[in-house]
């Protein structure tokens, strides 16, 4: 099967090993809390009253990447 996607046996075994980028991790938290927001406000809440709620948390965050996040969860107000 390695043969057929073009992959060596010390690349699949370095991805099977990798660990998670702080950055991918950071993504997946925002998510989180982005749902927990959402599911909070009824389903009410769009990008910009998350943001503020994100903030008033601590998170730096841009309401364009609140959007770009809801989008891909698939959520809207």
């Amino acid at each position: 099967m390695l043969k057929f996607l073009g992959v060596s046996r010390s690349g699949y075994r370095a991805f099977l090993n990798r660990k998670v980028s702080p950055t991918r991790q950071r993504k997946a938290a925002i998510k989180r809390q982005i749902q927990r927001i959402y599911d909070d406000s009824n389903q009410n809440y769009g990008a910009p009253k998350i943001t503020k709620e994100l903030r008033k948390a601590g998170e730096c965050i841009s309401q364009r990447t609140v959007g770009k996040y809801m989008r891909e969860m698939g959520i809207k107000a």
